[in-house]
């Protein structure tokens, strides 16, 4: 834990050590003591959440506050204890915190659903901890609009501070924009690959694709809606234009797949655009009130801009997107095109080339929805028997097959081909997958010789032409396939940030597990556990495991822009007031 907390603290000063996660907490604490005493920059978090609240501890809800008590008088600034432990505890209990010279977080999980956030508050508000934490879990994209109007309403009830985040993948929004409700810090892992929760996200990412520290009343809301996104380089490659460009702007992964929902959260927050991929391309068509011709004619939609009248419009950059490769490389009229699949992309794919004068044949494992989609623009459809007899000019894979996560029946994350080697026969494969850059399908092809086209270039174009209809701007395509580029190189080498050990999270583990966490304080001028105006990020960090030991997570401090984190002073507990400043009690 010590050697993962020196290296977290390069970049974070917030930790937070998960002491369940190890076989003895009490017998660590010389040796956590000392670390704090040599780093007196880090404002420290110790936690021992026991097994029946999420953690790690087996021990009593009496063990688990000794524990807490003496990791106090070891040097931690603040100690977190669960609501359903100091319920069952002596009424003392918080004196005993108190007098030990820790600041006290008091905190609920929910590892099911968003529910009754205001009934949690009354029963951790009697105990006027220095901050309550509330943590459910999103089950859909609503959920973050119950937690963010939660600490809106609360924000100023009362001298403590609220933390609040949404677990899960539909979570993520919370994880970002719950800062500015109000949300005193959030948190996060220490390093991709070592998320501790569903949703989670690493710190590096946090602060510099999402720039968590920046986002304000002012910045504007943009996200990726679909299922699933949680691979999705949208995120990357959109923030990247957008500081580029210096818009005050963050783009969010929004997970879900029903429509409704996803304009709920629309309306509300609101977002201002919305990259839609599958499954809604189509679903979202009657919510819209209008989109482009070509859109409309298509009858799906990737890209959706929320008007200065608040109505939302709908358009197709995956067309752009498809034919400015291909016609960069031949000339589309007359030319025999294979699209694979019916769904949105295809569509784009389909009515796009038709337009340019092609034959279009469509595949698709469903040949009624083939034969439809060839009657609505105009191509043909195909049996699977002919296409290894048929020979295109271009095929083009508009189905998921063969993306990052699509597994083989039978094999885990084993990707495939829509095709066998034997069908391919074409002077050209465009794979609108660009998760990895070299799928299946493509390398099948550059081993029988067939030039390809991969789909970060259309990932790329069509994210180039929603940048401009949102922001008017041009977009930066050099950068945005830049990062693009790189970060799938990463994950190809495997060289991406990995984690320090193997320690495998508990399933029903909380923001706060085994791994680095980091929690961001970061609404501007929000109270962080010290006194200090200040963005504060909280960084949980993986212990690195010689053994069979299991050691806890760290969370690192809030991030200060200003000057560093100062200890907070052992003589007593800090207590946050208000949204502009913590001050001790």
């Amino acid at each position: 834990m010590i050697e993962k907390a020196t290296e977290v603290l390069k970049e974070s000063t917030f930790l937070e050590f998960r002491l369940d996660y190890l076989a003895k907490p009490a017998t660590a604490l010389p040796a956590l003591k000392q670390f704090l005493a040599e780093n007196g920059a880090a404002t420290a978090i110790a936690t021992c959440r026991l097994k029946d609240n999420g953690g790690r501890f087996d021990g009593s809800k009496a063990a688990e506050l000794e524990i807490l008590l003496k990791a106090a008088a070891a040097g931690f600034h603040l100690v977190d204890i669960e609501l359903e432990s100091i319920e069952k505890l002596p009424k003392n209990t918080m004196s005993q915190l108190r007098e030990a010279g820790a600041a006290v977080i008091i905190s609920y999980h929910d590892f099911h659903a968003t529910k009754e956030l205001d009934a949690v508050y009354a029963r951790i508000k009697p105990y006027a901890p220095d901050f309550a934490k509330i943590v459910p879990t999103a089950r859909s994209l609503s959920d973050n609009l119950t937690l963010m109007k939660f600490l809106d309403r609360v924000e100023d009830e009362s001298n403590s501070s609220v933390v609040g985040i949404c677990m899960g993948e539909a979570g993520i929004i919370s994880r970002v924009l719950g800062l500015r409700a109000g949300s005193a810090f959030t948190f996060a892992a220490a390093t991709q690959g070592e998320e501790t929760a569903p949703g989670q996200i690493a710190a590096r990412t946090l602060l510099e694709t999402y720039r968590v520290d920046q986002v304000d009343a002012a910045t504007k809301i943009y996200g990726v809606a679909g299922n699933p996104i949680k691979s999705s380089l949208s995120p990357l490659m959109m923030n990247t234009a957008f500081r580029r460009e210096t818009v005050n702007a963050v783009y969010l992964g929004l997970q879900t797949s029903k429509a409704e929902d996803l304009f709920k959260l629309a309306r509300e927050v609101p977002i201002q655009g919305m990259s839609i991929t599958m499954p809604l391309k189509q679903d979202v068509m009657p919510l819209l009130e209008r989109t482009d011709a070509l859109s409309a004619k298509i009858g799906a939609v990737n890209t959706i801009l929320r008007a200065q009248d608040g109505k939302f419009y709908g358009f197709n950059t995956d067309v752009a997107g498809i034919v400015a490769p291909l016609e960069r490389r031949l000339s589309l009229k007359g030319a025999k095109v294979l699209v694979l699949g019916a769904g949105g992309a295809a569509r784009a794919a389909v009515f796009g080339c038709c337009a340019k004068g092609a034959e279009v044949f469509i595949l698709n494992r469903t040949p009624e929805t083939a034969q439809k989609l060839a009657r609505q623009s105009g191509a043909k459809s195909i049996k699977r028997d002919l296409v290894a007899k048929t020979h295109f000019d271009v095929i083009i894979n508009a189905t998921p097959v063969g993306m990052a996560g699509i597994a083989k029946a039978g094999a885990k994350n084993v990707p495939v081909s829509p095709l066998e080697a034997s069908e391919i026969n074409a002077r050209y494969v465009f794979d609108l997958v660009y998760n990895p850059i070299e799928t299946p399908l493509l390398r099948m092809a550059r081993q029988k010789g067939i030039a390809v086209i991969t789909g970060v270039e259309m990932f790329v174009q069509q994210g180039a032409r929603q940048f401009e209809i949102w922001t008017g701007k041009p977009a930066p395509e050099e950068e945005m396939l830049r990062v693009v580029v790189h970060s799938l190189r990463q994950g190809a080498e495997g060289v991406a940030e990995t984690p320090a050990a193997s320690v495998p999270a508990a399933k029903s583990e909380p923001v706060v597990a085994s791994k680095a966490a980091v929690a961001a304080v970061a609404k501007p001028a929000v109270a962080a556990p010290v006194k200090a105006k200040a963005t504060a990020v909280v960084v949980k960090a993986k212990p690195v495991v010689k053994s069979v030991v299991k050691a806890p997570v760290r969370k690192a401090a809030p991030v200060r822009k200003a000057a560093p984190v100062k200890p907070v002073r052992r003589k007593a507990p800090v207590k946050a007031a208000g949204k502009a400043k913590a001050k001790s009690r």
